[in-house]
């Protein structure tokens, strides 16, 4: 399996003159992991997440987007080995990355998720998904409560590089909050832009929290949670007891490694 074969080649990209707000919209509006930026050659230059586009506290910001990009920690070619491709994605802890057409000239040609290998071997070998979640899945999960004020909460999500918290009340999940909700909530964050003068009180968890958590129980094997990831485009699904007591979490890396190891 090649790289080409399963990247996203529609994936948007931006301009690194363009305003970082732009970039912003472009995450929020396609739900997207990582932004490439390329040059009017359409070379790659470099890459925005939503880490780094939350920097961003004004709407009106003029900070552009080279001013916020950083290096892909990792770049493949069309036709790069599929399996190599997200070994190297695993080891870096990079769900996301750029597709070029060869390492030389670099012309951006799409976007390889994690999701796109899941989504092809669901199809090409679902036999590899067999085990049970008890058997992949995190048990020392990192999770929050709805009083957690949102500042801290994303800092530690940057500290411990997660994506997504379970949020809990006396033992049990009672929601889940991503990067993705605090982008969409527009809530303020602790960032490199100046909040001087500004009093506020800060904002809960619950205000932003999704509480329709789809949860599983560890028996579940391991190819309805890669196909619910797929079809409902979420990175990770927490698992409970049947007292709906939080006892672990599922990601794409978790699956991703049961297909390749």
């Amino acid at each position: 399996m090649r790289v080409g074969e399963i990247a996203n080649q529609k994936h948007p990209s931006i301009y690194e003159d363009e305003l970082a707000t732009k970039a912003r919209a472009l995450i929020r509006d396609f739900s997207l992991r990582i932004l490439p930026v390329v040059n009017a050659e359409k070379r790659l230059m470099g890459v925005v997440s939503r880490a780094s586009i939350m920097t961003i506290s004004s709407s009106v910001s003029p900070i552009k987007v080279k001013g916020i990009m950083a290096n892909p920690k990792h770049s493949a070619t069309m036709e790069d080995d599929a399996y190599q491709t997200v070994r190297e994605m695993i080891r870096l802890d990079e769900w996301c990355i750029p597709v070029v057409n060869n390492h030389t000239e670099k012309l951006l040609k799409g976007v390889l998720g994690l999701e796109n290998f899941i989504e092809n071997i669901i199809k090409i070998s679902p036999e590899k998904l067999a085990k049970p979640v008890s058997e992949i899945m995190s048990t020392k999960v990192f999770a929050c409560t709805p009083e957690d004020e949102i500042d801290n909460v994303w800092r530690l999500m940057q500290e411990k590089a997660l994506a997504g918290l379970p949020v809990i009340a006396k033992d049990k999940l009672v929601g889940i909050v991503t990067q993705k909700d605090l982008l969409e909530s527009g809530a303020l964050l602790p960032t490199f832009e100046s909040h001087k003068g500004r009093h506020r009180t800060p904002a809960k968890i619950s205000a932003v929290m999704k509480t329709n958590v789809i949860a599983v129980q560890p028996s579940i094997k391991a190819i309805r949670v890669a196909k619910i990831m797929v079809s409902k485009d979420i990175g990770r699904v927490p698992v409970v007891d049947k007292d709906g007591k939080l006892v672990g979490i599922v990601d794409r890396e978790d699956i991703v490694r049961l297909i390749v190891k």
